[in-house]
């Protein structure tokens, strides 16, 4: 069974139901114009126009077919997260997304969403994930800046948030957001190609710093983009805790808890993934329906040169074990 593990959906419900419950998240604004359709939350200005292709399950069903892949988790759109909302509003509106996610997929049997939780907010976090876990949801999707920029993940505030996720084995997939403030990512369409890989490495590298993988064992840490530079950099990482004799926690200790998807488009670059944290903790990945992502995944699984075993994990076992596909789910086998 190949599974894709990073994927992307808004469900059309959000739009069509968001009129009648806007009075619970009165910070949200759905802008409708010729451009299409944008969000906005308080303090930002209005989202990049939401593509279609993030509601269309036919053309992903078409895609999937022709890659073979037989399922994909899917998460909720960063853009739309709305962690700069206040902590009541941020709830109601994580789950308004979860209950539209739930709904349009209930019989879709090839794709098991993951939850939206309210990270502006350790506390309803945890609550929300609860639900969500409870509900059937495969795990959940989170960003790296809870409460927006400046936010961190290692905020004692989130603990309780964290802590849930260790108690239920929850699989936690960490994407990144918009790097902002950065002049330098203004040209060339920079944001995609570097920003990211940016917010990901500073983004975790306080968690490993921080002991986090360490003191909640039991949740596991999905890092997108192969872990975007965190591979390549980790004896730095180390060396760093080396000279700061005994100030933070091990980060090769906490590298070891991590999980990784395989967007990293090299064939050689996988294969030093591989190398470095070991086959079975990474899971075929897309990014789609983005141009950024992987249209043709498995190929670079494949051309990466490892075991039949490996390939096997990567490809689908690996996702099992991390994730909670529905028991429903639909196979060619």
């Amino acid at each position: 069974m190949i599974i894709d593990i990073h994927a992307h959906f808004l469900p059309q419900l959000l739009y069509q139901r968001f009129d009648a419950q806007a009075a619970k998240f009165p910070g949200v604004q759905l802008l409708r114009g010729d451009k299409g359709m944008r969000l906005q939350f308080p303090g930002g200005e209005p989202t990049r126009p939401i593509s279609p292709k993030l509601s269309d399950l036919a053309d992903r069903r078409a895609w999937m077919d022709k890659n073979g892949i037989d399922h994909q988790l899917v998460g909720g759109w960063l853009d739309s997260f709305g962690y700069e909302l206040v902590a009541s509003e941020g709830l109601a509106w994580s789950r308004f997304i979860n209950d539209c996610m739930r709904e349009a997929l209930a019989g879709e049997t090839r794709f098991t969403p993951l939850a939206t939780v309210p990270l502006q907010d350790g506390k309803l976090a945890a609550e929300v994930l609860g639900e969500a876990m409870e509900a059937g949801f495969g795990g959940v999707m989170i960003g790296t800046l809870p409460k927006g920029l400046g936010g961190v993940l290692d905020d004692p505030q989130l603990d309780p948030f964290w802590e849930l996720a260790s108690k239920l084995q929850a699989g936690v997939f960490l994407h990144p957001m918009f790097l902002c403030g950065e002049p330098r990512l203004a040209d060339y369409d920079l944001v995609n190609a570097i920003g990211r890989v940016a917010d990901t490495s500073i983004a975790v590298a306080r968690l490993l710093f921080s002991g986090h993988l360490l003191k909640y064992p039991g949740m596991k840490l999905v890092i997108s983009h192969g872990g975007a530079a965190l591979p390549l950099v980790l004896g730095r990482l180390a060396r760093n805790f080396t000279i700061a004799q005994g100030k933070y926690a091990d980060p090769r200790k906490g590298f070891e808890a991590l999980y990784f998807d395989s967007v990293v488009f090299d064939a050689d670059a996988l294969r030093f993934l591989a190398g470095k944290a070991g086959a079975a903790r990474i899971m075929l990945g897309s990014d789609m329906p983005f141009p950024i992502g992987d249209m043709e995944p498995c190929k670079v699984v494949h051309a990466a040169g490892l075991g039949e075993s490996e390939r096997a994990g990567i490809l689908g076992g690996n996702a099992r074990g991390v994730f909670r596909i529905r028991p429903d789910c639909w196979c060619r086998g």
